[in-house]
């Protein structure tokens, strides 16, 4: 059985070569990822495909960034796909500008804090204001929290500090930037296991090359799967 706490990065080239993977997998994985990288090979077709002929979540992850008004009109377009979760930047005038387009939709509204491929050298080269990166992702996760954002994207190491806010009651926490042991880091620096990112409070993982680079995806699946329901992914409050 499929546990929607995992979510399969569909970072591959087109629609084409998603379907497959998804076909390869199964029903072992309920709720899949699609990227701003497969958006001109077919995205949002494939979304509609997999919810609507296959019967899975779609997390669509465009990470919006722009003017109030541009963000409202793109995100009230996408509303009318029936998604699941949606990203945008989380500076306060996009998440409210993304809340507004989103309508009566049940799309839900995920704030990205700090991309989980930064580290603070990164952050000074972008001219981001000093102080300690999980400081800042902590003030952003609030800030996007109080402008109406349903969850945030954070690194697995950052999710127990975010759940600890009084203001993430009720909010969802989605970690990328999860490896199963022995995986190799790619282009993540914040990275941790799938269980140490749910036991940290994290609702979703969402892992991309171990399942669609492995020899077997359903297999590297289920293995992830299997790990989330082993007493090391146990939440305390739980």
């Amino acid at each position: 059985m499929s546990d929607d706490r995992l979510i399969v990065a569909l970072d591959v080239p087109n629609a084409l070569a998603g379907l497959e993977l998804a076909g390869r997998i199964g029903d072992a994985v309920s709720f899949y990822k699609i990227g701003l990288g497969m958006l001109t090979g077919g995205g949002l077709a494939l979304a509609n495909e997999l919810k609507g002929e296959h019967g899975k979540r779609i997390f669509l992850d465009m990470k919006l960034f722009d003017i109030g008004a541009t963000v409202e009109a793109a995100v009230r377009g996408l509303a009318q796909f029936d998604l699941d979760f949606l990203t945008v930047h989380g500076d306060p005038h996009v998440v409210r500008a993304a809340c507004e387009g989103r309508g009566g939709k049940e799309m839900k509204i995920l704030a990205v804090t700090i991309l989980t491929s930064l580290d603070r050298s990164d952050l000074d080269a972008s001219l981001i204001k000093p102080g300690d990166l999980q400081e800042i992702v902590l003030e952003r996760a609030a800030i996007a929290f109080a402008a109406g954002a349903d969850g945030v994207i954070a690194s697995p190491q950052e999710a127990p500090l975010i759940r600890a806010l009084p203001e993430a009651e009720g909010r969802l926490i989605v970690t990328p930037g999860v490896r199963p042991a022995n995986a190799a880091l790619g282009d993540q620096k914040r990275v941790t296991t799938p269980a140490e990112a749910i036991a940290g409070g994290a609702d979703h993982i969402v892992v991309g090359r171990p399942v669609w680079q492995a020899e077997n995806p359903r297999a590297a699946a289920e293995a992830i799967l299997h790990e989330l329901l082993s007493p090391q992914a146990r939440q305390p409050n739980r």
